[in-house]
């Protein structure tokens, strides 16, 4: 006979399992995946650092070269000139159809010198253009005896005068004015210069010729002194 209060025996309930959320199991293939990804995005990290390195290189050098070209063109532009050459009085220092640069403002900052091949507008005709070499200054006296050039009775060196170009022939003497310049091509039987048309006012003197482009084989500066070289 069962006792009221006798109390049955509890029946163990077996512990609660507690089952994580799917979304916190890490398992062992997932974390070896991760690793793998960081293992690839590190690679891929270092091989894209070089090319992006010379993208930048690139583009520094692209920029600089831009500056260069447009300095370059502003030079050009505003303080050389390009023209060419048309004629033979100027053999042997330029050739028919020769490139040259021409500076238009060195004779802002410097005189006029004997010796200087400048480009100036034809006294008897400003819509054309000669170039020549200076031979007389203002106020000085020339004089040609048999092809040699004297000036306040002195000779003048002329080593950018051929001897197959000379001309023997007699001239002057004369004066130079003021603010003018007697002027001279260096193939003097083959020249139309101020023997023919006079002394060149320095007002219609631009230019000094200072370089020489094309062809490649007259490529090189123009010197004042020294053109039997070329």
């Amino acid at each position: 006979m069962e006792r009221p209060d006798e109390k049955q025996p509890a029946i163990p309930t077996p512990p609660d399992t507690h089952v994580p959320a799917s979304s916190s199991v890490v398992t062992f293939s997932q974390l070896t995946a991760n690793v793998r990804i960081g293992q690839s995005d590190s690679t891929a990290a270092e091989r894209l650092a070089p090319l992006h390195s010379l993208r930048n290189e690139i583009r520094v050098w692209t920029r600089d070269l831009l500056i260069a070209v447009g300095l370059a063109l502003v030079i050009i532009v505003f303080l050389y000139q390009p023209v060419k050459v048309e004629g033979t009085s100027m053999a042997p220092l330029l050739s028919d159809q020769e490139r040259i640069f021409i500076n238009k403002f060195v004779y802002r900052f410097e005189p006029i010198q004997r010796g200087d091949v400048v480009v100036f507008w034809y006294p008897l005709d400003h819509s054309k253009s000669f170039i020549k070499r200076v031979v007389g200054l203002p106020g000085e006296a020339v004089e040609i005896r048999q092809g040699a050039v004297y000036v306040n009775g002195k000779i003048v060196p002329e080593p950018y005068v051929p001897p197959q170009y000379e001309d023997l022939s007699d001239f002057g003497p004369v004066r130079v004015p003021k603010d003018n310049y007697f002027v001279m091509g260096d193939h003097r039987i083959s020249s139309n210069d101020s023997r023919v048309f006079g002394p060149v006012a320095s007002r219609f003197i631009y230019g000094r010729a200072v370089f020489a482009y094309w062809p490649v084989d007259h490529f090189g500066s123009l010197s004042t002194t020294e053109a039997n070289t070329k």
